[in-house]
């Protein structure tokens, strides 16, 4: 770096770091931090917009409106498009997302950072994950990255990238934890080490300076961890892999994958987000549109009608219904005449062995469910709960139409049809499902679709997310 005077903006404004940071920004969310009239200011979206970045020019004027700007920061996930609030809150809208663990230590702590990141990448090579990881520290600690690019188009027809990222970062970390607690116990500085994978979260961009320390996020190889030094991140001399994120190799992490979302789960089921989920329902579900219900809402709220009228059990009817909808989706893509063959892991076995000492029951006479110790219907060895189906399904329906309507309508429409057909899952599901799947909405509500109530889904996805404006200071961030 040339001498003179070093500021941030100074910094930032050096054509190959704007080129750098432009380019793995792009299509993430970016967050500005730094000191605005004495006040600390953490800032996410601007005039109603997440703050995006596309190209080195748009950084730059960026930067220059708001000089106050020490940290920048890009979101794990990247979007399809970033033009309103609710666009960083749907799943179908993350096209990738960031498998990333964090080291939070200290400045002068950095050989243990690496050292602890060293078992993280030494448990990725053994999973057979070597070319796509790479290495940001980011001021307090290291944050180790799989390109979300290692991840292949055809696994995301699979598992959720978001769904993905989440349980790579969580089995590793179960996998390397012994270790890890060996060397925090022999060290006296306090250390955490975090999965980092969250809807919101944003992370120190490379290239960035570190909010309160002097000191540059320099990316590096796991090849470079022997001879990394604290020195490579002095703003005046820094030391950095430029487009370290680029190595990488298609399909390196789909195995490891779908390894990992076997043995964790789907945290997108987890999540209060009323959203098209893709990690469990696939092209089964229809894109959220004004006026109209998917056909996984569909076919919950038919199977939950339908256990309520035989049994009378509107709790249970709920778990049931949601956990029928995830079957038949699954079914769709893993069945014998289903399109893909790959992650079988994800396939439900009902009907098949008991060696895994799965409970199931027996539902109207043949039809064999799953079901959990606590008798809750159950899927992918996670319990479907009143409260899923209420977030899950309701949430999206009473967007539609109100609730009472709409369960009351379900409920004469069910009752048209003899007791047999109901107890039968192949006549329910083609004398039932079929005939309304596509116009639930006209020929059981009885209202024209797209004549929506209550502004219909799309607006209320939007009511949540209109209010955050600028995010609380620090939120998500995974500054260390």
């Amino acid at each position: 770096m040339s001498a003179g005077v070093w500021t941030p903006l100074a910094h930032y404004l050096r054509k190959e770091v704007l080129e750098e940071l432009a380019s793995w920004l792009r299509g993430r969310w970016v967050a500005l931090e730094g000191r605005r009239n004495g006040e600390r200011v953490f800032l996410r979206n601007e005039r109603g917009k997440p703050i995006s970045v596309s190209s080195p020019s748009d950084l730059q004027k960026l930067l220059v409106k708001h000089r106050w700007v020490r940290t920048i920061y890009g979101s794990l996930n990247v979007y399809s498009r970033l033009e309103s609030p609710s666009d960083t809150e749907s799943l179908p809208n993350i096209v990738a997302s960031t498998p990333s663990w964090d080291v939070d230590a200290s400045y002068s702590a950095w050989r243990t950072a690496i050292e602890i990141a060293k078992v993280i990448v030494e448990e990725l090579e053994k999973l057979g994950v070597r070319k796509s990881v790479y290495l940001v520290w980011s001021g307090n600690g290291v944050h180790v990255h799989i390109s979300e690019k290692a991840l292949s188009e055809e696994a995301k027809q699979f598992i959720h990238p978001f769904d993905a990222a989440y349980a790579v970062v969580e089995y590793v970390l179960r996998r390397a934890r012994p270790r890890i607690a060996d060397i925090i116990k022999r060290v006296e500085v306090g250390v955490k080490v975090e999965n980092l994978v969250d809807l919101k979260r944003v992370f120190t961009a490379p290239l960035s300076i570190h909010r309160e320390l002097d000191v540059v996020a320099v990316c590096f190889h796991p090849e470079d961890m022997d001879s990394f030094d604290i020195s490579w991140t002095d703003p005046r001399s820094f030391r950095h892999r430029w487009r370290c994120w680029e190595r990488y190799e298609v399909g390196e992490l789909d195995e490891l994958a779908e390894r990992a979302v076997k043995e964790v789960g789907i945290k997108s089921l987890e999540l209060g987000v009323p959203h098209t989920r893709r990690s469990i329902v696939g092209s089964e579900t229809l894109a959220p549109s004004e006026g109209r219900i998917g056909r996984f809402e569909v076919m919950a709220l038919l199977q939950a009608a339908r256990y309520y009228l035989l049994t009378g059990d509107l709790d249970k009817a709920k778990s049931f219904g949601l956990n029928r909808a995830i079957f038949y989706a699954w079914a769709k893509y893993y069945g014998p005449h289903g399109r893909h063959t790959r992650f079988a892991a994800y396939r439900p076995r009902e009907g098949g062995s008991r060696a895994s000492g799965k409970r199931f029951v027996k539902v109207f006479g043949t039809e064999e469910v799953p079901v959990s110790e606590r008798g809750w219907f159950e899927m992918g060895g996670k319990e479907q709960l009143p409260s899923d189906f209420d977030r899950v399904v309701k949430s999206k329906i009473e967007a539609v139409a109100p609730w009472e309507v709409v369960w009351s309508k379900t409920l004469e429409y069910l009752k048209r049809f003899p007791t047999s057909v109901l107890k039968d899952p192949q006549k329910f599901y083609k004398y039932v499902y079929e005939p309304v799947r596509d116009r639930f909405v006209e020929k059981v509500l009885g209202r024209r679709e797209g004549a929506s109530s209550g502004g219909g889904l799309l607006s209320y996805l939007r009511k949540g997310s209109s209010r955050q404006g600028e995010a609380k200071e620090g939120e998500k961030s995974g500054e260390s």
